[in-house]
């Protein structure tokens, strides 16, 4: 079910997005006057076709769903034909150059507006998000030298606000890979100041694993509280009921579900004294943890205890709501800033300052697909949002036969005052599509080897 799911999700995304990019194109072109043939999702064998409209336009859904066209009525297809003279003035080719130009960065900008509209509405309706509270910094870390305490609330990094713990995580990103110090703007008290903290000591591919933890950075701990109970094990046999919040284990007080954990798998049939929160009250109750064999790859066979109960941890929330004219600014602002952001990340890998590893494909796009859908509706949201961003980026890169190379022909174009030439074109796009199977080829590398290490 978890892969009919992951799969149903991501070719889901992948053709609301690739619909949005082509109508983009295809809404510009019928603007301009000029014919649009086909409208395809997908390439290769069309699976379903059916024409509309004055143009007998015919819209198709093909059997590979990795992109998607609009065929417009051009004189350099000789696929169809002599065009008419009648329909010539209708021709792609016969178009201005700003109408050319705005057809083609009309694909792009429908992802970007698409984005908008995602997180305008998401910000409208109001997301649940971990609030940017820290806990105490362990010794020896970048956070602890910067004399942060726990129950500080960053509100600020660099300069631009925070509102959620995710927040804090994207904008420290940059800094870590960068390695240098970053200000933090924190609240604490009641009272405001300002810390910086460096990242300039950190390893060199720091940004691939969890740079927070290794800054010192960690969310302020919450409420742990039984989720459920495995039948016959000893939570249930003891007493201990879903939804009780753990308050402490034997006299130590429990921050973290992995606190239980620890205790509980070294007290293998050694009673503990389990007090919780229920009802609005305290109640304290023994429990003996079951001995059972540990499962740990690679350990000698030994005991360790178990209580049989899913624990969860929950953390502290706050909920991102902005007002409806504040929403559509919230969405222009993020996602302008995510484009930037995506801009920065492919520079620092083409400049070898971020590694290739980075790069993700269909495979690792799926999965980020189904896991975000298992989360709730809004985290897809947030996803297909993020992926729309990162297809109008990668559609403006001036690479031949993507739209920021065709992009650049019209500004040659206009430069020289006449059209470029058939035979260089050619040789650019061969060249743009070589480039574009080895970024492809690389990103499925990575997938592999993300899947073989997973």
């Amino acid at each position: 079910m978890s892969t009919l799911q992951t799969l149903v999700a991501f070719l889901a995304a992948l053709t609301l997005l690739i619909f949005v990019h082509e109508l983009g194109h295809y809404l510009v072109a019928r603007w301009c006057d000029v014919k649009v043939l086909r409208f395809s999702i997908g390439f290769g064998k069309p699976l379903v076709s059916w024409r509309v409209g004055p143009d007998r336009t015919e819209w198709t859904i093909a059997a590979i769903p990795l992109g998607g066209y609009v065929r417009m009525l051009d004189e350099r297809d000789t696929s169809s034909g002599s065009i008419p003279s009648g329909e010539l003035p209708r021709a792609f080719t016969r178009k201005t150059l700003t109408q050319r130009s705005a057809i083609v960065v009309a694909g792009p900008l429908a992802n970007f507006l698409l984005a908008i509209a995602i997180y305008a509405g998401m910000g409208w309706v109001g997301t649940q998000e971990p609030a940017p509270v820290i806990d105490q910094p362990a010794p020896g870390t970048p956070a602890a030298a910067a004399q942060l305490q726990g129950g500080d609330r960053v509100t600020d990094v660099d300069g631009t606000s925070v509102r959620s713990w995710n927040d804090v995580r994207l904008r420290l990103l940059e800094p870590v890979i960068e390695r240098r110090q970053s200000a933090l703007r924190i609240e604490r008290g009641g009272a405001a100041s300002q810390v910086s903290i460096d990242a300039s000591g950190l390893p060199r591919d720091e940004a691939e694993r969890d740079f927070l933890r290794t800054l010192g950075l960690r969310l302020a701990p919450g409420k742990v509280v039984i989720a459920n109970l495995v039948g016959g094990g000893a939570a249930e046999r003891d007493g201990l009921r879903p939804g009780d919040e753990l308050l402490s284990i034997a006299g130590g007080a429990v921050r973290r579900a992995a606190d239980v954990i620890e205790r509980v798998q070294v007290s293998a049939g050694t009673p503990l004294a389990f007090t919780v929160l229920r009802d609005g009250a305290e109640v304290t109750m023994t429990v003996t943890p079951d001995a059972v064999a540990s499962s740990e790859a690679g350990e000698r066979a030994r005991s360790i205890g178990r209580i049989g109960a899913a624990l969860q941890d929950r953390i502290l929330m706050e909920t991102v709501r902005y007002g409806p004219l504040e929403s559509v600014g919230q969405g222009v602002r993020q996602t302008w800033e995510m484009s930037l952001f995506s801009l920065r990340m492919l520079g620092k890998m083409l400049m070898g300052d971020l590694s290739l590893r980075n790069l993700s494909g269909p495979v690792t796009i799926a999965d980020l697909a189904g896991q975000s859908v298992r989360v709730g509706w809004l985290a897809y949201a947030s996803f297909l949002a993020l992926i729309s961003i990162s297809l109008g980026v990668l559609n403006l890169l001036p690479i031949p036969v993507l739209d920021g190379g065709h992009l650049v022909y019209y500004a040659l174009e206009a430069a020289r005052g006449r059209p470029l030439s058939e035979r260089f074109m050619a040789i650019t796009q061969k060249a743009g599509l070589a480039i574009i199977l080895m970024m492809m080829a690389l990103a499925l590398f990575n997938d592999i080897i993300r899947l073989i290490g997973s």
